[in-house]
């Protein structure tokens, strides 16, 4: 089964608020970047553009988005409210409810994937390999 499938299902399987919640937030990081790759690692959904940029996941009471670089990207917004005391990546937890700030978190998908074009691809950590 492809990524893009899987992350159907994914969805599909929280089916209460959580899918919902999912399921615009994949449409926001797909709608920010042209080039966005949907992929699926340690059974979740991850976004790549050269290289890793973000991952989303259903938990009990939230679902969880992880940029991978989050501690080297400008958060004006103050998205980030998750995982502030790791070394290279930052997450928002989105509970029920929540609003989602749609402008400000393409910005952030957007300044992930610039991070992703500046870095050289010896620092981007595991990726989707381009030729």
């Amino acid at each position: 089964m492809n990524a893009s499938r899987l992350i159907d299902k994914q969805i599909k399987d929280l089916g209460d608020w959580r899918g919902k919640v999912f399921a615009r937030l994949r449409k926001i990081i797909n709608a920010a970047d042209p080039h966005i790759i949907e992929d699926w690692k340690w059974n979740t959904a991850v976004w790549n553009h050269d290289g890793m940029i973000v991952a989303v996941g259903g938990f009990k009471d939230h679902v969880k988005m992880n940029f991978f670089k989050g501690a080297s990207l400008e958060d004006p917004h103050g998205l980030f409210n998750a995982g502030l005391e790791a070394k290279a990546t930052r997450a928002i937890d989105f509970h029920e409810g929540d609003k989602i700030d749609e402008t400000a978190l393409k910005h952030l998908v957007r300044a992930a994937v610039a991070y992703n074009q500046k870095t050289p691809s010896s620092q981007k950590g595991r990726g989707r390999k381009t030729t």
